[in-house]
């Protein structure tokens, strides 16, 4: 009997001690992760929740989540009780939630600091203990929005064509440029043109791209950091413009063309250039590359400085045939039957073969490399969201980040890339939009819609 006891006495004891060390042991396992993803530092009218919940197993058994002001709390997300939030189970462990927090969402939220509040918790040693964690962020409630307004007069855009503005935002934190439709072109402080009296006034290259409607609104934006909007509508004027049609057969150049194209873009490896493939594979050149490109083109413009780096107006090439203009609308055809249709984007300038090219102005080099259908190319930005490119060279004379003056050569003219003949394909860029080159090649154009307002603004070009 005395030995049953102890031997009883042994198992408690060991049971003690194991269920204190799984005690233990649940107690050290990982706790629920919160990650914020907006807002980062500001509330404002509309703003909104984002975050991302990771647990172990995927297993939650808390989930609160608040917004404290001024000794209140205000509940924005429960687990047994969504309200107006978005979830959605992005991995097996991951649930991410989306909620608005804004002014519009909380009325009674206001200006000041304000810290938004996450209980996490999940179950361990089948429910009998909880891991809890909790992730506050601070946070500032501004409400008040942003002002914008138009300060030059006399805005005139052609379809395809661009126009300068001049405009004040405030306060002085804020994100602001010229909306075009669907389109964002970004503004620059006035000191990048000599507008120094105003530190609230702000300059802006925009678009009017040549597939939107003349009708497109146009208006300058501010945005704070709260995502406060404020807008003003552009007065403006803006005329239709008609563009040419051409067709262009590829039967005697597409077997030289399409090949050197495949080999020297990584995305079209194993793309076949056997004489029966060649159409189909020119299609895909013509029309998945040319968005790939442009996308490309578009990215570059992220990299364009804020000054505006010229006094005169675009410099053309000179003494050049014009073998194509900006916004062709072209048919391809093969074997007398179409098989494509794209807009070419620029002028195609022929002299003579490989004739010396240089740059339209100053600025700096951004790109200089093989670029699809475009083949060795060069891309050289001016400043303020303007940039030149220069395509189907047969050799680059510049790298990326050199400095460049108006005329100076940048290569030679050739035939790489989706070019029948040796020519220069030059196009003008407004933040990634192709617009129309002749406007930058006119001194008049130049003076009246860009210089004449900086100067009018007590800015200086000289």
């Amino acid at each position: 009997m005395r030995a049953f006891a102890k031997f009883l006495l042994f198992l408690i004891v060991m049971g003690v001690i194991a269920g204190g060390a799984a005690w233990w042991w649940a107690g050290r396992q990982p706790a629920p992760s919160v990650e914020f993803r907006q807002p980062q530092k500001f509330v404002g009218q509309n703003s909104a929740l984002e975050m991302m919940v990771q647990t172990p197993q995927g297993q939650l058994s808390r989930l609160d989540v608040s917004l404290e002001q001024n000794g209140k709390s205000y509940p924005i997300f429960a687990l047994n009780q969504p309200t107006d939030a978005t979830t959605r189970q992005e991995a097996a462990d991951r649930l991410f939630i989306s909620r608005p927090i804004g002014k519009r969402a909380i009325p009674e939220l206001q200006p000041g600091p304000a810290r938004i509040v996450v209980h996490a918790a999940r179950p361990v040693l089948r429910g009998m203990r909880q891991i809890a964690v909790e992730a506050t962020r601070d946070v500032q409630v501004r409400l008040e929005p942003p002002q914008a307004s138009v300060v030059s007069t006399f805005h005139y855009v052609n379809l395809g064509g661009a126009e300068f503005i001049i405009y004040r935002a405030t306060p002085a934190d804020v994100e602001s440029g010229v909306r075009v439709g669907d389109r964002i072109y970004p503004g620059f402080p006035g000191t990048a043109v000599g507008i120094k009296s105003d530190p609230a006034i702000h300059v802006a290259f925009f678009a009017l791209a040549y597939d939107q409607d003349v009708n497109t609104p146009i208006t300058v934006f501010a945005r704070d950091p709260a995502g406060n909007i404020a807008a003003a509508v552009v007065d403006h004027m803006a005329f239709s413009k008609a563009f040419s049609k051409s067709t262009i057969p590829i039967d005697s150049w597409v077997a030289r063309v399409v090949p050197p194209i495949v080999a020297n873009t990584p995305s079209l490896q194993g793309e076949s250039t056997a004489p029966a493939d060649l159409p189909q594979t020119f299609v895909k050149v013509n029309s998945d590359l040319r968005r790939q490109n442009a996308q490309t083109i578009a990215e570059l413009a992220k990299k364009t400085a804020p000054e505006m780096m010229w006094k005169t107006s675009f410099e053309p090439l000179t003494n050049a045939a014009v073998e194509a203009k900006f916004a062709d609308f072209r048919t391809y055809t093969y074997m007398g039957k179409e098989i494509d249709r794209q807009v070419h984007l620029g002028f195609d300038l022929a002299v003579t073969q490989q004739v010396p090219i240089k740059a339209a102005q100053t600025g700096v080099v951004v790109d200089a490399a093989y670029l699809g259908i475009y083949g060795n190319c060069v891309i050289i930005d001016h400043g303020l969201g303007v940039q030149t490119l220069y395509g189907h060279l047969s050799s680059i004379g510049v790298k990326v980040g050199d400095k460049v003056e108006k005329g100076q050569v940048v290569g030679r003219s050739g035939m790489t890339g989706l070019a029948a003949g040796d020519h220069l394909h030059f196009t003008v860029l407004v933040n990634g939009t192709p617009v129309n080159p002749v406007e930058w090649w006119d001194p008049k154009w130049m003076q009246d819609r860009v210089f004449r307002k900086i100067m009018e603004a007590g800015g200086s070009v000289t």
